[in-house]
């Protein structure tokens, strides 16, 4: 694999305060979190945000709320149809991510993501399509990363992620790293800059120092060491998405 499957390192963090400003919709049968851009209404450019194992929460909701006041429209879908590990499970240590892991495999989760793509390109007429994914949708940024799908991806310490899916992107990727990471190891990334430069796409990957898997979405922001990696990884994702989204902006930074 390119990255290794969720573990209990992916049941950790910390919750971040503040209040979305998006909205809950039901698309299709699919809760889905829709954040817009004040100045645009009707973009031309979305970013499907695709989440850790505790789904739509107010970390993943912030995050958008950032893509959206960068100009993205920004929709994050129920990947686990109301099944997502909860946060105070997280809190408590009862998170049991072997029982839940079987319930949530590709099967179940690629229909949502294909669901997702149609609605933004066919119902909101979006041209350029962006993904973010984090830790568990680090796998599905890479497994839609393709012609009329997705067109340029992100993705902070994916897991789950195999060889062949990685090697067979048909777009820009670029991943922010954790120093330290029992999924995506040093020899997994390593492996992954090889397949990557074999894929001939535009590609990126920044390591972070002095951070663990989570630290893009779920970073203690009373350690400035951690908060700074968190705001230095947003800005990552958006300065590829307004390099390789062409005609984007510049971002809010």
């Amino acid at each position: 694999m390119a990255s290794n499957p969720p573990a209990a390192c992916c049941a950790s963090g910390f919750k971040h305060e503040g209040s979305p400003l998006g909205e809950i919709k039901d698309i299709n049968g699919v809760n889905t979190y829709i954040a817009s851009p004040k100045d645009n209404k009707n973009p031309d450019k979305a970013i499907i945000f695709l989440t850790d194992i505790f789904g739509i929460f107010s970390n993943a909701q912030l995050l958008a709320d950032e893509f959206a006041n960068n100009g993205y429209l920004t929709v994050i879908p129920d990947l686990f149809q109301g099944d997502q590990i909860k946060v105070s499970d997280m809190e408590s240590g009862k998170a049991d991510l072997p029982a839940w892991l079987p319930n949530h495999q590709t099967a179940n989760v690629d229909p949502v993501v294909e669901a997702t793509v149609k609605y933004v390109r066919e119902t909101l007429g979006v041209k350029q399509v962006g993904a973010v994914g984090y830790c568990f949708g680090g796998k599905y940024v890479c497994r839609f990363l393709k012609p009329g799908q997705i067109d340029v991806g992100y993705s902070a310490h994916p897991s789950f992620v195999t060889h062949e899916e990685l090697g067979a992107v048909k777009g820009p990727l670029s991943i922010a790293a954790a120093e330290v990471d029992q999924i995506f190891t040093t020899q997994l990334r390593h492996e992954s800059e090889d397949i990557l430069i074999k894929t001939a796409q535009p590609w990126q990957i920044n390591l972070f120092s002095g951070v663990s898997h989570g630290f893009a979405v779920r970073a203690d922001l009373k350690d400035p060491k951690q908060k700074w990696a968190k705001e230095q990884a947003f800005c990552q994702a958006v300065a590829w998405f307004n390099e390789h989204l062409s005609g984007a902006g510049k971002a809010n930074l």
